[in-house]
């Protein structure tokens, strides 16, 4: 309607048969007919006739957004009128736009339809999104183009993204802003985009911004690290006679405390910081939400470093990394390989100081001496154990498996297929759970379907010239294993290969490096053991869905090298525990001992069986709470082993079965 309108006007205007005098503003293209349009809409409504006036001026400009880019006259059309318009007035108009895109969905505006973005909308947020990158972004209009960006990649189901047009036009206006902070909001879209057309933009926008300031991307990705105006994983604010702390004590850790005029810790924010000061409040909480969506996308591009070897001399090490306001909350708790001429040595920062494993300090080090995280492969058994003891003495919890790191090595069986391993073959996974763990860790994965949709989880290893490949195959069958667009629930694993960049050549397993072999494996691990069916404790419980012999032999079966290292852990931590005295490791299990039975957890799924008779005992984790909490704040040597925190969990909840009282679980238990 409104696109007709206006064609008639002009071309009447061109006829001379209406007077431009007599002309009215135009209007906005916005539709109210999703989420967004009807919020932007009511905006509109709310503003004064003037502004409003002024603003639908600039819209219809906006509206005129076509394409993958904007041409250079379109941008210098668009900074004319934001000029006339005002920046300042701009800027915040368009955050608040923006923002309404995250916005939940009320009364009848949360179906899946109403929740995309129509073509009409979506024009006009593509050219704000443009607009933007003809501006000097402050930080905060950087923040809502990457807010915006996650909000259109929404997965809706059976339909797929809010829409990729505005979303790619956002990851366009971060790619030409020069500032640190654009390149924090792309490197954090990098980890968070499920689709590999998106994140391959995200990649062009990243280069693009390395080449611009003349740095390699691993260099952009080091210097453009956000602070937070940290101080040492610490940020406190003032609010009159009240104040906040924001601390960061790890991935999962990152609070927020208030303090009375005294110093004493208040329950929540005053009701006099919410009147007094709602903009410096809610840019405080919008940092809380920045450091928490920073720190696991840090964490795992630190642990990538250690598949890259990636070195730096001790002073850009020590800047970037060590004494850096955000990331020393991580690298001070890992291990670091020190190499100065003939000399190495290993250490970690403890007391203000580095020190080797046995707490002498690493003296005599130079500026320029190599720094790199240090790899237990290669490794005595005597010095691991060694770096194990000083993690518990000075308890020290790890942001990733680094001392307790799972090593794989070449087994004969691998020597005779010689190019391909089968070791994690015949294995049946979640497939969206594999996608996300995949674009997680790295790899590469498309969902596969009931279309030409086959590839290959795929790990591309530049450094050492290679890639690696897990294949699976798509599980088709009855409904219960599709989803209602076409996608398969499920994927069978097969052998592990590895080829080479140029020539896609497939190596023998025995020239892949040991450092390689090792830490693809120990993906390929954790991808099983994660994502396999085997883990999901409601599987034996439901309807026959199939595959009961692999979940019994996988939910029950011999250990992988992760429930190992598990169970070396656990070792070490149940004599610590208070119900200690009812648990014992036999074998493959956690034996806890309650009043009424004894339950055996298995340490590689967690699924429990009940004795005397071996009876199963369904229990589906509660992954909202963090078990190390419920079990009085336990201290584990590293983060992200979630099996374990619910292991101890289970333990925990069946070591005083008495006091159970979810009747899903003491029907089983035969309590009642």
């Amino acid at each position: 309607m409104d696109l007709n309108f206006r064609s008639i006007v002009d071309g009447l205007l061109r006829r001379g048969v209406v007077d431009r005098a007599d002309r009215r503003p135009p209007r906005p293209l916005i539709v109210r007919g999703d989420v967004w349009g009807r919020a932007a809409g009511q905006a509109l409504d709310a503003v004064s006739a003037g502004d409003a006036e002024a603003w639908a001026e600039l819209l219809t400009f906006l509206s005129t957004a076509r394409g993958p880019r904007p041409s250079a006259r379109w941008l210098r059309e668009a900074r004319e009128r934001i000029r006339a318009f005002g920046d300042d007035r701009f800027k915040k108009t368009v955050i608040a736009w923006l923002a309404l895109l995250d916005r939940p969905a009320s009364g009848g505006d949360g179906s899946r339809e109403r929740r995309t973005v129509s073509e009409s909308n979506a024009t006009l947020l593509q050219g704000l999104a443009w607009s933007c990158g003809a501006l000097d972004c402050d930080d905060a209009l950087v923040h809502a183009l990457g807010g915006a960006a996650l909000a259109c990649l929404q997965k809706i189901p059976n339909i797929g993204a809010r829409s990729h047009r505005v979303a790619n036009a956002c990851i366009w206006a971060l790619g030409n802003v020069a500032s640190v902070a654009a390149v924090s909001q792309l490197q954090r879209l990098r980890t968070r985009v499920p689709y590999a057309q998106t994140r391959r933009l995200v990649d062009a926008a990243l280069d693009a911004a390395a080449s611009r300031s003349g740095v390699s991307r691993d260099d952009l990705d080091e210097l453009a690290v956000p602070t937070f105006d940290l101080d040492a994983g610490r940020l406190r604010a003032s609010f009159g006679s009240c104040s906040a702390e924001l601390t960061v004590e790890g991935v999962q850790q990152v609070g927020l405390r208030w303090f009375a005029a005294d110093g004493t810790p208040r329950k929540g924010e005053p009701a006099a910081v919410k009147r007094g000061w709602p903009d410096e409040l809610k840019g405080l909480k919008q940092t809380v939400r920045d450091v928490r969506g920073a720190l696991p996308a840090q964490r795992d591009r630190i642990e990538r470093l250690l598949l890259a070897e990636r070195s730096w001399t001790l002073r850009d090490w020590r800047e970037r990394y060590l004494d850096h306001p955000l990331l020393s909350v991580l690298t001070r708790r890992l291990i670091w390989h020190f190499e100065a001429g003939e000399r190495t040595a290993a250490g970690a920062w403890v007391d203000g100081a580095l020190v080797g494993a046995d707490d002498r300090p690493l003296d005599g080090l130079a500026n320029d001496a190599r720094v790199r995280l240090w790899h237990p492969i290669g490794c005595e058994p005597a010095t691991v154990l060694a770096w194990r003891d000083w993690l518990e003495r000075h308890a020290v919890t790890q942001p990733f498996k680094q001392a307790h790191r799972e090593i794989y090595v070449i087994t004969d069986a691998e020597i005779g297929t010689e190019t391909y391993s089968n070791r994690f073959a015949a294995h049946i996974l979640r497939q969206h759970q594999l996608q996300a763990l995949c674009r997680q860790r790295g790899w590469h994965y498309a969902l596969q379907g009931a279309w030409d949709s086959h590839n290959v989880p795929t790990l591309v290893l530049p450094r050492w010239g290679l890639a690696a490949e897990l294949w699976v195959e798509p599980i088709f069958g009855d409904r219960e294993s599709m989803s209602d667009a076409g996608i398969c629930l499920y994927v069978s694993t097969d052998q592990v290969r590895f080829v080479s960049i140029d020539g896609g050549e497939r190596l023998s397993l025995i020239d892949v490096p040991a450092l390689v072999f090792s830490e693809v494996m120990r993906d390929v691990d954790l991808f099983v053991g994660v994502c396999s069916i085997g883990n999901d404790p409601t599987w034996a419980a439901g309807v026959d869905r199939g595959y009961g012999d692999y979940w019994q032999g996988y939910a029950f079966g011999d250990l992988s090298a992760s429930a190992q290292t598990r169970r070396a852990v656990l070792e070490r931590l149940l004599p610590r525990l208070k119900i200690a005295s009812r648990c014992t490791l036999a074998d493959r299990f956690l034996v806890v001992r309650g009043d009424l039975r004894t339950y055996k957890i298995h340490l590689g799924s967690g699924n429990i069986l009940m004795e005397p008779n071996g009876q199963y005992l369904c229990i589906v984790p509660d992954r909202s709470q963090h078990a190390a909490d419920r079990a009085g704040r336990l201290f584990l040597p590293f983060e992200g082993d979630s099996t374990l925190a619910v292991i101890l969990s289970k333990a925990f909840l069946l070591a005083d079965d008495r006091r159970i009282s979810d009747p899903s679980i003491t029907r089983q238990i035969g309590m009642r």
